[in-house]
C-alpha cells in the first residue's frame, strides 16, 4: 500500500476505527520485495458490468460547445477518450466528461487554474491566427497548426526563401523528451510545394529530398547523394535535415532515415503519452454513481472473492476483500487522530439487469501513534451478502471521501446449482484464523473461526498458511467414514515440493454443511507457486468431488499482511438475508422462490415493516394485485413508509383495472414527492384510461421533463394528442 504526505495537514495513511484494538502490540515487518519468478496463468479480465456504449453520435450533430471541444482536443485526445465522449447520450454527461478530461491533465490539481488546458486553448487560437492565410482550411487543421498545438512554439524558426532550384521552407527547432521517445533535439521541415498553398510537413522517408527540388525531373529518384549535395550547395541548413529530423544525421548511402516514422509517431503521440485512459471507461460505466472529482483519482487495489456456504444459516454468501494500494485520511487536531469515510457500493447483474444492490458506509479513525503500524500492514476491507444460484456479474465500487479516491472490483460469478449430492466448496486461503464472535456473521467465516485474508495470496516462511473449505449437502453416512484428501504441489519443473494430508469428516460434529479449517506452517514450503487440490472421498475411496486453489510462497524473510476490517452482522437480523435473496429471486423471475423468501423473512421478524413495500412491489410485478393491496395494509398510516405505500398501492389498483382508486392513491403519493417518473407515468396512464386527456398529458409531460429519454411515454403522448377529447 502506498502512503503520501499531502499539504494542509493531510496524510495519506488509513486505519479503521474498529481495528484499533487489533493493532495493539503488533510490530510491523518489512514489506515484500520479491516473489518466485514463475508468472501466474493469464486470464481474460471480466467485462465491465455496464459496457461502454457502442452507439456514437456524429460530431456534426453535437451542440457548438461540444464541436469546439472535439476540435480543440483533436491532437491530444486518446482514441478511447474520444469513443467514450461520442458515446454519451446527453449534454450533462458531456459537460462532466469535459471537466474530467481537463482535470486528468491538470499539472497543479490543488490550484484553481489548469495550466495545461489554458496552454492548449492559447496554442489553438494562435494556430488559427498564424496559419490561415495560405489555405481555405482553418489554421489548426494545417500541418503547421497541428505541430504548433502538440509541441507549442518552436525554440527557433528559420525561413529559407525558395528559388528556381528549391522550395520555400521553414525549419522549426525543438528540444525533445527522451522519456516520451522523442530525440533530444530535432528539426521539423515545412515546405511550400511549387510556391502555392499551405506549408506541408516534410517526411524524409515518404517525401525524400526529391520533394524539395523544383526541378526534380533532372534527378534520378534513387540518387539521394546527388539530391542532398544539390540542396547543400544552395541551402546548407536545409541539407542537414533532409535525411532525418535529427540535424546532421546522415544514414549510410544517403538513404532517408528509417527511424523517422518512429520519431514522428512519438512526437505526435507525446501529448497522450502519460494519460491513463481508464478514467474514460470508468466515466462511461460509473457516471452518475461516482462524481468527477473521484474519477480522476482512480486507485488500483488487490481483491479476493469467494463463494462460501455458511453452516449456521445454511445460505450461500459471496464474500469479498478489497485492499487499496493507496488510501488517504484527514487529520483531526482536537483528538490528534486521523480519519476517513469509505463507501462500498455493490451491484449484482444478470443479462445487464441489476438484480441486487446495496451500499454501506465505513467511518474509519486512527490515533496518531498508530500510523506507522498501519502504514506497514495496510488495510483490507471485507464484506459479505447472500447470493442466489447461477451466473452473474459483480461490481464493487470503493470510495474514500478523504482523498476523493475510487477503486473498482469487477468479477464474473457463478454459484453452482444445488443437486442434493455432496460437494466441495473452493478452498479459501489466508494468513491467520481468529475467533469469530458468537451469534454473528462475518466475511470469510467458518462457524466460530474467521479467516484473515490477503488478496495477494502471498506468504513467507514466518507465516502460517490458514485455509478453510465447505462440504455441502453432506449426508450422515458420508460424514461417518468420508475424508477430504489435500494435495499441495509446487510448480517448479525440477523436483517440486509436495505435501499430502487427510482430513476426516467426522473430526467435528455433524452438520448438513460443514466448514473445515486447517493451519500449516509456511516454513515447510520452499519459495514457489503452489496448487492445492481437495478431493472428497467416501469410506470406500470413491471420488465424489474435487476442488482446487493456489497460493505463493515468497523468498523474503518477512511480509506485511493487511489488517482485515469488517462490520459484525448480528444473526438476530438474519431475516434480512431472506429479504436480500427475495429481491434477487424476484428480479430473475423466480417468483415461487421469491415469495418463499419473503414469507420466511416475515416469519423470522413480523414486526419489521420496512420491507413490506418491497414484497408488495414484487406481488405487483407478479400480477397478484389484490394480494399486494392486502400486504400494504401492514404499513398503512406509517409516516415513514407513506410514499411507497401510496405508489405501490396505486400501481396495484391500476393493474387490477381499478383506475379511480389508483388515481386517488397515486395523487396522494404525488403530494408527498412529485418527481418520480414511475408514479407520474402510472398517473398519466390512469387518467387516460378514465378519459381525462388533459390531466394525462400534464402528468406525462411532467415525467418527460424529468427524464426526456422515455420513448414509450412519448408514444403515449402522441396517441393521446391524436385522440384527446375535453375532460369533464
Amino acid at each position: 500500500m502506498r502512503f503520501e504526505r499531502n499539504p494542509a495537514g493531510r496524510v495519506d495513511r488509513p486505519l479503521l476505527a474498529f481495528l484499533i484494538l487489533a493493532l495493539a502490540g503488533l510490530s510491523a515487518p518489512a514489506k515484500a520485495s520479491s516473489i518466485p519468478s514463475r508468472p501466474p496463468a493469464q486470464t481474460k479480465p471480466a467485462a465491465p458490468a455496464e459496457a461502454t456504449p457502442s452507439a456514437k453520435v456524429k460530431v456534426a450533430d453535437l451542440a457548438l460547445r461540444f464541436r469546439q471541444f472535439t476540435d480543440l482536443t483533436t491532437y491530444i485526445i486518446r482514441d478511447t477518450e474520444r469513443d467514450v465522449f461520442l458515446s454519451l447520450s446527453n449534454d450533462r454527461d458531456r459537460d462532466l466528461f469535459i471537466e474530467t478530461f481537463w482535470k486528468v491533465r491538470d499539472p497543479t490539481p490543488g490550484t484553481p487554474a489548469n495550466e495545461y488546458r489554458d496552454e492548449i486553448v492559447k496554442r489553438f487560437a494562435e494556430a488559427n491566427k498564424k496559419f490561415k492565410y495560405r489555405t481555405v482550411r482553418e489554421g489548426w487543421k494545417t500541418d503547421q497548426g497541428r505541430i504548433y498545438i502538440i509541441l507549442g512554439p518552436p525554440k527557433s524558426v528559420e525561413y529559407l526563401e525558395g528559388d528556381s532550384e528549391i522550395c520555400s521552407t521553414e525549419l522549426w527547432s525543438y528540444y525533445g523528451d527522451q522519456a516520451k521517445g522523442t530525440p533530444p533535439h530535432f528539426v521539423l521541415t515545412f515546405y511550400l510545394w511549387k510556391g502555392v498553398g499551405e506549408f506541408k510537413l516534410y517526411d524524409p522517408l515518404a517525401d525524400t529530398p526529391l520533394r524539395l527540388l523544383n526541378n526534380s525531373q533532372n534527378y534520378n529518384p534513387d540518387d539521394y547523394e546527388a539530391m542532398v549535395k544539390a540542396i547543400y550547395e544552395n541551402k546548407p541548413d536545409l541539407a542537414l535535415v533532409v535525411l532525418s529530423i535529427v540535424p546532421g544525421e546522415v544514414p549510410y548511402g544517403y538513404q532517408p532515415s528509417m527511424l523517422t516514422p518512429m520519431y514522428m509517431a512519438a512526437i505526435l503521440d507525446s501529448p497522450k503519452k502519460d494519460i491513463d485512459e481508464t478514467y474514460a471507461t470508468h466515466f462511461a460505466n460509473y457516471r452518475g454513481v461516482v462524481s468527477t472529482e473521484y474519477l480522476t483519482n482512480y486507485v488500483e487495489m488487490d481483491a479476493q472473492v469467494a463463494i462460501v456456504r455458511d453452516p449456521v444459516t445454511d445460505l450461500t454468501f459471496l464474500d469479498f476483500a478489497l485492499a487499496p494500494k493507496k488510501l488517504s485520511v484527514d487529520y483531526y487536531e482536537p483528538k490528534d487522530e486521523y480519519y476517513c469515510n469509505f463507501q462500498i457500493d455493490v451491484s449484482l447483474r444478470r443479462d445487464n439487469k441489476v438484480i441486487f444492490q446495496y451500499n454501506k458506509e465505513l467511518p474509519l479513525t486512527i490515533p496518531a501513534d498508530r500510523l506507522e503500524a498501519t502504514e506497514s500492514m495496510g488495510v483490507c476491507i471485507t464484506d459479505s451478502f447472500p447470493i442466489i444460484e447461477g451466473k452473474s456479474h459483480l461490481t464493487v465500487l470503493l470510495r474514500n471521501a478523504a482523498g476523493k479516491e475510487f477503486s473498482v472490483l469487477e468479477r464474473d460469478i457463478e454459484v453452482p446449482a444445488a443437486t442434493g449430492r455432496a460437494r466441495l466448496g473452493d478452498p479459501v486461503v489466508g494468513f491467520r484464523l481468529s475467533d469469530a464472535p458468537a451469534a454473528t456473521h462475518l466475511p470469510f467465516q467458518a462457524v466460530d473461526k474467521r479467516l484473515n485474508v490477503d488478496p495477494k495470496n502471498t506468504f513467507v516462511a514466518a507465516d502460517d498458511i490458514a485455509y478453510f473449505f465447505n462440504v455441502i449437502d453432506l449426508p450422515a453416512e458420508l460424514w461417518k467414514d468420508g475424508i477430504v484428501a489435500v494435495e499441495i504441489r509446487g510448480a517448479r519443473a525440477a523436483g517440486p515440493f509436495q505435501k499430502s494430508l487427510i482430513i476426516p469428516l467426522n473430526g467435528q460434529p455433524y452438520r448438513r454443511t460443514m466448514s473445515l479449517t486447517q493451519v500449516l506452517p509456511a516454513l515447510e514450503f520452499p519459495p514457489d507457486y503452489y496448487d492445492m487440490s481437495l478431493t472428497l472421498k467416501d469410506g470406500g475411496g470413491a471420488i465424489i468431488d474435487k476442488r482446487s486453489g493456489t497460493f505463493i510462497i515468497a523468498a523474503q524473510k518477512t511480509l506485511s499482511h493487511p489488517l482485515n476490517a469488517a462490520k459484525n452482522f448480528a444473526l438476530t437480523g438474519s431475516f434480512m438475508f431472506q429479504y436480500m435473496l427475495a429481491a434477487q429471486f424476484g428480479q430473475t423471475d423466480q417468483n415461487d422462490k421469491a415469495e418463499a423468501a419473503y414469507k420466511k423473512a416475515f416469519e423470522l421478524n413480523p414486526s419489521y415493516k420496512q420491507k413490506i413495500p418491497d414484497y408488495a412491489a414484487f406481488l405487483v410485478r407478479a400480477k397478484r394485485y389484490d394480494e399486494a393491496i392486502a400486504a400494504l395494509e401492514g404499513v398503512k398510516g406509517d409516516s415513514g413508509l407513506a410514499y411507497p405505500y401510496f405508489l405501490i398501492r396505486g400501481q396495484a389498483f391500476m393493474g387490477a383495472g381499478r383506475y379511480e382508486e389508483a388515481i386517488q392513491s397515486l395523487s396522494a403519493g404525488n403530494r408527498i414527492y412529485n418527481s418520480d417518473t414511475a408514479l407520474l407515468n402510472a398517473l398519466g396512464a390512469c387518467y387516460w384510461k378514465t378519459g381525462r386527456a388533459e390531466s394525462a398529458l400534464t402528468a406525462l409531460n411532467a415525467s418527460l421533463k424529468l427524464n426526456p429519454d422515455q420513448p414509450e411515454v412519448k408514444n403515449l403522448i402522441r396517441e393521446i394528442e391524436a385522440k384527446k377529447r375535453p375532460d369533464f
